[in-house]
């Protein structure tokens, strides 16, 4: 592949797979569910993804290749568990790219309501296709762009909050904690409600491992990965942390809802409309952002797929500008598939039934980068070669293990909890059916095999 991205590209590539439309509505779920509580699990969230990247970034520098994860799976866990977690992703993200397409579609609707959501969501579809068949740098550019506007409008909801709830801006008055502790306290549903939303705290999180898949597309990786991923992980933590925390300190958290942005919502309950309706124009940028980051990271899973033989080989084939152009088409082709599904029954509901599902397959994702570090490090201290490594995860094994138990706890969460359950069973089989695939078939070629030496 062309190594075309820079390190600017690279951190705002994951930021942009971060801050989509599920920030700025699924955010509504996670403060109606947990109360200002939600803070907790934003935090806990921020830790969870420290530990995931640290470990891809060993790895990474150790290997920059497109597979990423998939790869590193196969080489330290096994061939079958890769496979499982190679579909699993490629199906999160060809589930979870529509729902940002349907989200453009809405915003547009609203604006020019002559045009139905549904073709503004295949337009928004065609757009992504051709960004991601270019040249990778003029992807890396076009997220870069796409990402800025996002944090952009995120410092200016921080500096607008602080003034609000300093009686700056406004003729409420100083606020202090009346909102934040109002309304039933700290924890209104709580503490267990902060366990409760750590699934879709993941989801909103889930794309900071498409550094990894980059990998193979960067320049001078040795150098990008480790910086990227301790930039980008502060940052991700500060766009999620500082604004969250300002939020639930000007909006009452049962006004919260997945019907509207939770950040407009706050700006409109003290009378600034003009800014709300930005962040309607905002929203339709994370869309479009998460929609070509998440593309490209599904088209990647898939390449590596068709490379390790767990998918057809022509999906491998790379075009003449180092594109994986089979893998971009496919992979947008079920994107549009289910666009047409969402078209039906496009109701809140099914969002977050999908934002849950993303969260498990998302969690596996994260787990088995956790789980392939662990084993790769291991089997390094065993021939003495520890020291060849050029990046080192800190602390090993204490971050590599709490971002595996950590995960694999919030996963059996939610086994007992009803608006997840659904999800869970849905996610499982996205895991299993692969793996069973590509043992019956490893099985069946050994058969063959050997009955055609016979013979």
């Amino acid at each position: 592949m062309n190594r075309g991205l820079k390190n600017r590209h690279l951190q705002l590539i994951s930021l942009g797979g971060v801050i989509g439309s599920g920030y700025f509505l699924g955010t509504g779920y996670v403060l109606e569910k947990a109360g200002p509580a939600a803070i907790l699990a934003y935090i806990l969230g921020g830790v969870i993804v420290l530990c995931v990247m640290l470990c891809l970034a060993e790895l990474a520098v150790e290997k920059p290749i497109s597979g990423s994860f998939v790869t590193y799976a196969r080489e330290n866990i096994s061939s079958t568990w890769a496979c499982g977690v190679g579909w699993a992703y490629w199906i999160t993200w060809v589930a979870y790219v529509p729902s940002e397409m349907i989200a453009a579609g809405i915003i547009m609707n609203n604006f020019i309501p002559e045009v139905s959501q549904l073709w503004w969501a295949v337009f928004f579809g065609l757009l992504v296709t051709v960004v991601n068949l270019f040249h990778v740098d003029k992807f890396g550019e076009s997220e870069f762009w796409l990402s800025l506007i996002k944090i952009i409008a995120l410092v200016a909801f921080s500096i607008v909050a602080a003034l609000i709830c300093f009686g700056i801006i406004g003729d409420q008055g100083y606020i202090g904690t009346t909102v934040l502790l109002g309304e039933g306290g700290f924890a209104p549903n709580g503490y267990w409600s902060i366990v409760l939303t750590m699934v879709i705290i993941l989801v909103n999180f889930q794309g900071t491992e498409i550094i990894g898949l980059a990998a193979g597309e960067c320049e001078n990786p040795e150098k990008s990965i480790p910086i990227a991923v301790r930039n980008v992980t502060w940052r991700i933590i500060a766009l999620y942390i500082i604004p969250i925390s300002l939020l639930i300190s000007i909006l009452p958290w049962d006004e919260a809802s997945l019907q509207d942005s939770v950040f407009a919502a706050a700006l409109s309950h003290y009378g600034m409309t003009g800014f709300a309706s930005f962040f309607a124009f905002v929203i339709l940028t994370a869309a479009l952002s998460c929609s070509n980051s998440g593309l490209y990271g599904a088209a990647r899973a898939m390449h590596a797929l068709a490379k390790m033989d767990m998918a057809p080989a022509v999906l491998g084939h790379i075009n003449k500008n180092g594109m994986p152009s089979r893998a971009i088409l496919t992979s947008i082709c079920a994107c549009w598939a289910v666009i047409l599904l969402y078209s039906i029954n496009p109701d809140s509901a099914i969002y977050t039934y999908l934002l849950a599902v993303s969260g498990f397959s998302g969690a596996i994702a994260w787990i088995s980068i956790c789980w392939s570090q662990y084993r790769r490090r291991k089997h390094l201290i065993a021939i003495g070669a520890e020291e060849t490594l050029r990046y080192k995860t800190p602390f090993f094994p204490y971050v590599t293990l709490f971002g595996i138990w950590a995960q694999v706890f919030c996963l059996v969460v939610m086994v007992f909890t009803p608006d997840l359950q659904e999800a869970l069973y849905a996610g499982v089989p996205m895991l299993i059916l692969p793996m069973v695939w590509y043992k019956l078939r490893a099985r069946f070629r050994t058969v063959t095999g050997t009955v055609n030496r016979l013979s």
